[in-house]
């Protein structure tokens, strides 16, 4: 007894040393942003608006313009309203809709402050800032869109529409699910909205895709370096499955299916595939793949996956290239090569 008994804590004292040595080196890999300063403005326009209904719709109208500019111009002529109406009209109009307030209060009740968002945000622009210290970073904007539009990105501003992350049970979303399929809403819960106005500055500001990639090697890479961007400046808590936006199970069938995944693009000739409906099938959001899996529970876009990994695996086979390199590269072929992705 007494022998096993050493011998267990011999075990335990290497496994926590193991342990210890394992998160170190996860932390090293960051690095040290302490000396980046970043202004980060974050502003909540929903409360701003809710608040004006108490004055004449024309003098809330010119005080939301003065404060928040080109974003309340966006939002009242091409989120909620039209160029057919004024902006005092299209305020009335909401003021008066007992469906908008009701909204407002459910936003309300989920985020009654917005500091641990603020927070993520401010952590993920500070390393966007360090990689690339010339990026202007945008205001912040909170707001509740009528499920209009989830993350825009306009003149100097990313909004943030809250009343698209009020979590998946909420009981609005039920009454839209004909235009946005619960596959979808499923995800708009807190947990992603950092997540997601990240990714949107990445996709839209930072690493547009280029025309000239016409290829699903081409796509799958360009997504690939997306995420492992998303990997290197979100909060390293983020679990995967909230940056491609996969159930659990989901990412579990693509691990467990790698190699027949890969088997699959080989077989049907799909790495320098051109044809838009065909690499759409493989790229696209959805329930599922179509043709993939049994009782269709194969992950949906798994080629956005693949490129995932193909990044992650050439930027562990080359240590010496660095973020801004990887972003840099065009050649997708190269990244694959160089990368010796071949699951087992």
């Amino acid at each position: 007894m007494q022998d096993k008994l050493k011998t267990g804590q011999s075990y335990l004292f290497f496994l926590l040393i193991g342990v210890l040595l394992l998160v170190s080196c996860k932390q090293d890999k960051r690095p040290d942003v302490s000396a980046v300063k970043i202004d980060l403005q974050t502003m909540r326009f929903d409360r701003d608006l809710y608040s004006a209904r108490n004055v004449p719709p024309a003098k809330a109208d010119a005080a939301l313009k003065a404060k928040y500019g080109n974003f309340y111009n966006d939002f009242v002529f091409r989120m909620v309203g039209n160029q057919a109406y004024t902006g005092p009209e299209i305020l009335n109009m909401l003021f008066k809709d007992r469906a908008y307030s009701d909204l407002q209060h459910e936003v309300d009740s989920i985020f009654p402050d917005i500091k641990k968002y603020d927070n993520e945000l401010h952590e993920a622009f500070t390393y966007i800032k360090y990689y690339y210290p010339k990026v202007n970073i945008p205001r912040i904007i909170y707001f509740t869109s009528g499920f209009a539009v989830q993350t825009p990105v306009g003149d100097n501003y990313l909004g943030v529409g809250l009343d698209m992350f009020l979590g998946k049970n909420s009981k609005f979303y039920g009454a839209i699910v004909q235009s946005v399929p619960t596959y979808l809403s499923r995800r708009f819960t807190p947990d992603y909205l950092a997540s997601r106005v990240v990714e949107t500055f990445i996709r839209e500001e930072l690493f547009p895709e280029r025309d000239e990639d016409h290829t699903f090697l081409d796509k799958m890479v360009h997504h690939g370096k997306i995420l492992y961007f998303m990997d290197n400046v979100l909060p390293e808590d983020v679990a995967d499955t909230i940056k491609i936006g996969y159930t659990g199970r989901q990412l579990d069938w693509c691990k467990t299916f790698e190699r027949d995944i890969w088997a699959y693009y080989l077989e049907n000739e799909f790495l320098y595939e051109t044809d838009y409906h065909k690499i759409q099938v493989l790229l696209a959001e959805g329930p599922f793949t179509p043709g993939l899996g049994e009782r269709n529970e194969s992950a949906p876009k798994i080629g956005v996956w693949t490129g995932w990994q193909i990044v992650r695996k050439y930027m562990s086979e080359n240590a010496a290239v660095s973020l801004q390199q990887l972003m840099a590269e065009t050649d997708a072929q190269k990244i694959l090569k160089l990368s010796r992705y071949k699951p087992k």
